[in-house]
């Protein structure tokens, strides 16, 4: 720095503002210094710099997979605030894995970050406590810390849920299955919650074959889908969509193919199979609530390859969802929102602030696209699609 003040014919002070953004230097000077920095090729010692300030200019960021989209989009949210603040972001994931979490977040304070911000995935968070202490500050986001307190910011799982259940509670089905992930996971037991808040509030009871919670794979979705809409029907379980009328037509029964959710009982009764109608769990749901975005890709691949159809909301928008016919309706959370508000009160931390332990909870926005609006019969047009293998449909795993 001495060498650039040289070159510049300016005082040192006048250089470290220029390298540190400061204000209080004329243009003119600023575009000298600048010009020497370059011809010198001066680089800053970030290490001078923490031994002086007592901070690094960097912050941890902690999530379960820097490829989903989700949360793809809350890194990146965190990313524009810590640049505003002149801070590097260092990422990595937890893979929902408590013990890499643990490790992740102590080689981050090892390496002296600023601050952490923390998807969490483990159940104790008391080995946090002696960093706190020692002054590195933490934000959870997505879900709330356990056994310590601290600033956390979250999205309306459960009231997000219900209303999308509701909504299809709205358009008249009755028999609604729900698809969420491992329900050790908070946001996946608050959605499924939020699933039963809707149904006990429409007086409708929930069999236990509409419900399935486990991370999301093709086969554990497409087996839950399996179970859901073929019920107890004359074709047996297994057969995704076949009855009595034949295999592949989606609640068809003895009344006769192609009539949704009709079985021995005579065509057209609503819930009934072939010990006749109205009997819980006996026969196909007529709606499906996906529990995360991982969850609603996989069921529309599940449903295109089993050629079946049924109306669908999901929880989390997904990219190309309203391209789609028709579109997916989607309960939608507002994800750079999460990241920057997480982002902003960590910094509010960083610069002082020392006021109790906080909680925002977001709202969430219902999207209505099409599949979600499909009524308990007719379900024609997505049908339609399916069965020319649309392109405009995601393509089977």
């Amino acid at each position: 720095m001495r060498d650039v003040a040289q070159h510049a014919r300016v005082a040192v002070k006048t250089v470290s503002r220029v390298v540190n953004g400061e204000p209080g230097v004329r243009p003119q000077m600023a575009e000298r210094v600048q010009q020497s920095i370059t011809e010198l090729g001066y680089r800053r010692n970030d290490g001078a710099r923490v031994l002086r300030r007592g901070q690094t200019a960097s912050i941890g960021l902690i999530l379960e997979n820097i490829g989903d989209p989700f949360y793809a989009t809350l890194s990146r949210a965190v990313e524009d605030v810590a640049a505003r603040h002149h801070a590097l972001l260092i990422t990595g994931s937890s893979d929902e894995d408590p013990d890499r979490e643990r490790t992740l977040a102590l080689a981050f304070c090892a390496r002296r970050v600023d601050g952490l911000i923390i998807i969490p995935a483990s159940r104790d968070h008391t080995y946090l406590e002696p960093e706190i202490a020692h002054g590195c500050a933490v934000v959870f986001v997505d879900r709330p810390p356990r056994l310590i307190e601290a600033d956390t910011v979250l999205t309306g799982n459960r009231d997000g849920a219900a209303s999308g259940v509701a909504h299809l509670i709205g358009n008249g089905h009755r028999r609604i299955g729900f698809i969420g992930d491992d329900s050790r996971i908070y946001t996946a037991a608050q959605r499924h919650q939020g699933y039963r808040d809707a149904m006990a509030a429409a007086g409708l009871a929930v069999a236990d074959s509409w419900i399935t919670m486990a991370s999301p794979s093709p086969s554990g979705v497409g087996a839950a889908l399996d179970r859901m809409l073929t019920g107890a029907a004359a074709g047996g379980p297994g057969q995704l969509g076949a009855a009595a009328g034949g295999p592949g037509q989606l609640g068809a029964a003895a009344g006769g193919p192609g009539q949704f959710g009709a079985a021995a009982g005579g065509p057209g009764q609503f819930g009934a199979a072939a010990g006749g109608p109205g009997q819980l769990g006996t026969a196909p749901v007529t709606a499906v609530f996906c529990g995360n975005n991982r969850v609603t890709a996989l069921a529309l691949r599940e449903l295109r390859s089993a050629r079946a159809s049924v109306a669908l909301v999901g929880f989390d928008d997904l990219e190309l969802a309203d391209l789609l016919e028709p579109g997916v309706t989607v309960v939608a959370q507002n994800t750079g929102e999460l990241g920057r508000i997480a982002a902003e009160m960590l910094f509010r931390r960083l610069n002082g602030y020392h006021g109790p332990p906080e909680t925002i909870e977001l709202p969430t926005t219902l999207i209505p696209r099409g599949s979600g609006e499909l009524p308990p019969s007719g379900l024609t047009h997505l049908t339609t699609l399916i069965s020319r293998g649309s392109p405009e449909l995601p393509p089977p795993i």
